[in-house]
């Protein structure tokens, strides 16, 4: 069965001023839509690969035929990393963590203000095109960067995404230009703390 664009939980210009109405339309409407499309025409004829999920693809890639391996890499990371992504993003919802997930930040990394700036740090740190994650790993929660559309799930990196920023440049350029720092600090403003602890499990 085809793989099919996710419509967003809310309208495009939602989360303005921190993410653009215009941004939000060719973010998802343009480039989420291309990973689908170019995933599924990566993938057609190849019946095995047709049946399984985007994350079950990136999580097995050595199971991908070489020649699609990028491909599919690249394509499934995308519509995983974003479909993710825009459940996460609310024009309301909790602006900080409660329970076990605010006791776990604190007691990793001191307190939720430093948390904040280490995960910003990470971004503004990552080199081109990619993203900056929470992550629980080894039952510890680490924050990493990823290049390009790879996800914590694909078997290089083992890790179980909490919540992750996109720091592609279509994800803020039209507001922020190359202005990255400001976008990540802005980014605290749009996240759904209450979505995100269902990631916490």
């Amino acid at each position: 069965m085809a793989f099919e664009l996710p419509p967003l939980p809310y309208p495009t210009n939602a989360l303005e001023p921190t993410i653009d109405a215009k941004t939000m339309e060719i973010h998802h409407g343009k480039h989420h839509a291309a990973y689908v499309n170019n995933l599924n025409n990566a993938i057609k004829g190849h019946a095995d690969l047709e049946s399984k999920s985007a994350l079950d693809l990136i999580k097995n890639l050595d199971a991908v035929p070489e020649a699609i391996r990028t491909a599919v890499r690249n394509n499934a990371g995308g519509h995983v990393n974003h479909s993710l992504f825009w459940t996460l993003l609310t024009p309301g919802g909790s602006s900080a963590p409660t329970g076990k997930l605010a006791d776990d930040i604190t007691a990793k990394f001191g307190s939720l203000a430093d948390f904040k700036t280490k995960f910003e740090e990470a971004g503004v740190k990552r080199f081109g095109s990619g993203w900056v994650w929470l992550v629980k790993k080894g039952g510890s929660l680490e924050i990493i960067s990823t290049p390009n559309q790879d996800n914590p799930q694909m078997a290089e990196y083992a890790a179980t995404p909490i919540f992750g920023n996109d720091v592609w440049e279509h994800a803020y350029y039209l507001t922020y230009q190359n202005r990255r720092p400001d976008y990540l600090k802005a980014f605290w403003t749009v996240l759904n703390w209450d979505e995100v602890a269902k990631q916490y499990i």
